[in-house]
């Protein structure tokens, strides 16, 4: 009895996890002007997912995606330019919401890391091509 009480349970989990709110109006539905959507799913593309974390907010099917993707719609539709759409959202949600965060104190250690990473990596080579020559 309890392994068929837990076996359920573990089936029903992803369902229960599920929003059964309507989608946000904007989210899935193309701007009438082409020139706007372009610029729409460009930005999209830039955006992370603050739910899904390693996909952008145009190729998340997470329900937060949606609202953004709708945000984002929104926003241009009534003419607003893409960087500012950017800023607003990086201001709401933070940094981390964008695939491009800007050089601070927070966000040094994305910038530094992959050239500290280059440098040692030089360096192990160049030790490396030494001691062959040898």
């Amino acid at each position: 009895m309890k392994r068929t009480a837990l076996a359920l349970l573990v089936v029903a989990a992803p369902a229960l996890g599920q929003s059964n709110q309507a989608a946000a109006p904007m989210a899935n539905v193309q701007l009438p002007d082409p020139a706007r959507e372009r610029d729409a799913k460009a930005l999209m593309e830039t955006l992370r997912c603050i739910v899904c974390q390693g996909q952008s907010i145009a190729d998340s099917d997470a329900e937060m995606a949606g609202d953004m993707r709708s945000l984002v719609r929104e926003r241009i539709g009534k003419g607003e330019a893409p960087d500012d759409v950017r800023r607003w959202l990086i201001e709401r949600y933070g940094d981390y919401v964008s695939y491009d965060p800007p050089l601070s104190g927070a966000t040094a250690l994305l910038w530094i890391a992959p050239l500290a990473l280059l440098v040692i990596g030089a360096l192990i080579a160049a030790r490396s091509f030494r001691r062959r020559r040898r």
